[in-house]
């Protein structure tokens, strides 16, 4: 009995040594740079290094362009004050009399045409 016992421990021994060799094979093909997970880690990483350098300069140029238009707007109301207490002044001021002028009716006005001869000098002759 104590045979059998030790040839199942030896046979159970034997088989959990050929797993961990497996297990030891797949996480050696995982962990390589080059190709596998480990690969796609390094990859993944460096794109997310990108992504944030790219975002930093975006938030950069958002800030300035949105301090730009701060500034911008800023001038813009001004200028509509002023145009405010332009337009206020002018309704102050009296109506000017029309000029008399004579009118002309649009039928009455003659086309002009002005028609010009170009010289000889300025063509080229074929040859």
């Amino acid at each position: 009995m104590e045979l059998v016992a030790d040839i199942l421990m030896i046979a159970g021994t034997f088989g959990v040594a050929v797993y961990c060799y497996v297990l030891a094979a797949r996480l050696r093909k995982l962990s390589t740079l080059e190709s596998g997970m480990g690969g796609a880690i390094a990859v993944l990483s460096v794109q997310v290094d990108d992504m944030n350098k790219a975002l930093e300069k975006a938030r950069q140029a958002a800030n300035g362009s949105a301090a730009t238009l701060e500034a911008l707007t800023g001038r813009a109301e001004v200028a509509a004050a002023r145009i405010e207490v332009l337009l206020a002044t002018m309704h102050d001021l009296p109506d000017k009399a029309p000029a008399t002028q004579p009118t002309e009716n649009p039928a009455d006005r003659r086309l002009r045409f002005v028609r010009r001869r170009h010289s000889r000098d300025d063509m080229e002759a074929a040859e």
